[in-house]
């Protein structure tokens, strides 16, 4: 016995003990044969024999329901002892035939549990009425007590390694769920990281009013991967047992017959015939359900321990799909209110292109402060501003809204550039704006010549830059205070004369200030890409240097907006 303790605290498998143990029982005198049993409930799940005789035990092909009186014979949770006679050995259990076949005139049993439901039987073939028994009785106990104490640390360690397995997963794949928050993106990537990893096939049903809608589907098998989107969008009875596990709120697993009627399981056939269980959790976060997550799986493991992971899968995707579905909610939005800020169109000015882009490069969805506009007047003339107002968010959208519509006020009532940004500052003054706003505003008048006579008033802008129709490019020499500091500031204006084919573009800081992995800024590159795209077609000028600062760009999490306008060339 003492051996057979060493052996059970090094092995992996009970079964293994199991032969050892065997070897020693049959060593007993008056021991003909030993025969031992599995059950899960009132299932045999196999039956070997040994003899003194042979080498290694003998598998019986017997699994089969025994029902009731399976469940009779069982230990019920403890080790028991019993003895049985010669007639006790007809008695129509799968030991009886081997045990007569061995001569057996007396048999000594021993029952005890395993696992969940799990319990065993080892009986012992005895010959001759007389033969000794001995300490047999003791010895099976100490046996039936080696073998369990066994298989629950092989079971716990079992656990314990499953347990780490699934952490390690779910960490990883809260990780890879988060890492995006497109929602499409994220559906897809819950249903990928599932398969094969977890199941061979994956289901992802949505709310969509009171249906549930299939969003995505996996499965291990390329060829069934139809079959899976099909059955998830058109199968009644599929439907009915997600809405049961919506209705119950908690997880389900059904495996066996509670798949019959289905498309699953063995008397399904074709190709669900595969599936032996089927695991449908409600997909909850913040309070509401927003859909089911289903697996299949071609094994059966209903332990707590899967269901329990199965769980906290179902809710680390919940999370991971609200905030995606949520972010996308809000950025749409943002966009709106965005929109709202800018104007719907550019307009129409005889004899000049205007165009203009506008780029969103913070992912908080705080609106941004950059604005511009165009407000056309009598006789050819229009007018061009842009600004950026301090932070982001409720407040500086508000006051960006007020700052565009009285420029753009003031501008539709002819006022000069100069007057219009003095105008505006005491506007800010009085409202006590907590936020400081820069602005920039240019008046172009035809000068009949085929050009138009600019200028051009600066409140804390960039200054704008010229492209003349031969590639050189230079800044317009202008300057002035920042709106918002102090209440009667006065704004000079500068005068500039813009030529066939010449361009004037107005921008934002944050066109300047982005910047390249090696620490450089747009800035210092910026005339240069003026030149280049400023020789292409003018009304896509803007949108051309919004692009090329965004893949300039490394770093930086300001708003870009670019105002321009060309001159048409002579001809």
């Amino acid at each position: 016995m003492h051996e057979l303790w060493c052996a059970a605290d090094a092995a992996e498998d009970v079964t293994a003990l199991a032969d050892r143990l065997y070897h020693v029982l049959a060593e007993f005198p008056g021991v003909v044969v030993v025969v031992g049993t599995r059950w899960h409930g009132g299932q045999l799940r196999y039956m070997r024999s040994f003899h003194a005789s042979d080498d290694v035990p003998t598998l019986f092909d017997t699994a089969g329901d025994w029902g009731p009186r399976a469940a009779e014979r069982g230990p019920g949770g403890r080790i028991l002892i019993r003895d049985h006679d010669a007639a006790g050995l007809a008695d129509g259990w799968p030991e009886a035939g081997v045990l007569r076949g061995a001569g057996s005139k007396r048999a000594v049993e021993c029952v005890f549990p395993l696992d969940s439901g799990d319990w065993a039987a080892l009986v012992i073939g005895l010959g001759p009425p007389d033969s000794a028994v001995g300490d047999l009785r003791a010895r099976l106990r100490q046996a039936a007590e080696i073998v369990t104490t066994c298989n629950r640390r092989i079971v716990t360690q079992r656990q314990h390694e499953r347990r780490q397995v699934h952490d390690a997963f779910l960490a990883e794949a809260s990780l890879q769920m988060d890492a995006s928050l497109d929602v499409e993106e994220t559906l897809q990537r819950v249903a990928r990281l599932a398969v094969p990893a977890v199941a061979e096939g994956c289901l992802l049903h949505l709310r969509q009013g009171p249906e549930l809608a299939p969003v995505a589907s996996a499965h291990v098998a390329a060829a069934r991967q139809s079959w899976l989107a099909d059955t998830a969008s058109r199968d009644p009875w599929l439907a009915k047992v997600l809405q049961q596990a919506v209705d119950r709120q908690e997880g389900l697993i059904l495996g066996g017959e509670e798949l019959d009627g289905g498309p699953l399981g063995t008397a399904a056939g074709g190709p669900g015939g595969g599936v032996r269980a089927l695991s449908v959790n409600p997909l909850r976060a913040r309070g509401r359900v927003l859909g089911t997550l289903t697996f299949l799986f071609h094994r059966q493991d209903t332990s707590a321990q899967m269901a329990r992971f199965l769980a906290d899968l179902a809710t680390r995707a919940a999370l991971a799909i609200d905030t995606s579905t949520l972010y996308e909610q809000r950025r749409q939005h943002v966009v709106s209110l965005q929109q709202h800020l800018l104007p719907a169109a550019l307009p129409a000015v005889p004899g000049l292109a205007l165009s203009s882009a506008y780029e969103v490069a913070d992912d908080t969805l705080d609106v941004g402060g950059d604005f511009y506009d165009a407000v056309s007047g009598p006789d050819g003339r229009v007018a061009l501003l842009i600004g950026d107002v301090c932070g982001r968010g409720a407040e500086a959208a508000a006051l960006t809204g007020l700052a565009r519509h009285t420029l753009r006020t003031l501008l539709e009532d002819g006022s000069p550039p100069a007057h219009t940004l003095a105008r505006l500052n005491q506007a800010l003054h009085r409202e006590k704006a907590g936020r400081f706003v820069t602005a920039l505003v240019v008046t172009m008048v035809p000068d009949g010549a085929g050009g138009f006579r600019a200028e051009v008033a600066n409140a804390g802008h960039p200054p704008p830059l010229v492209r003349r129709a031969g590639g050189a490019v230079e800044s317009v020499d202008c300057g002035g205070l920042l709106l918002g500091v102090l209440p009667s500031a006065e704004y000079a204006p500068a005068s500039l004369r813009l030529g066939p084919g010449d361009s004037l573009v107005l921008f934002t800081d944050g066109l300047t200030e982005a910047r390249e992995h090696g620490g450089g800024f747009f800035e210092d590159v910026l005339s240069d890409v003026v030149a280049r795209e400023g020789a292409g077609e003018p009304a896509l000028l803007a949108e051309r240097l919004v692009r090329a600062g965004v893949a300039f760009r490394a770093s930086g999490e300001d708003d870009v907006a670019v105002l321009a306008a060309q001159v048409e060339a002579a001809g």
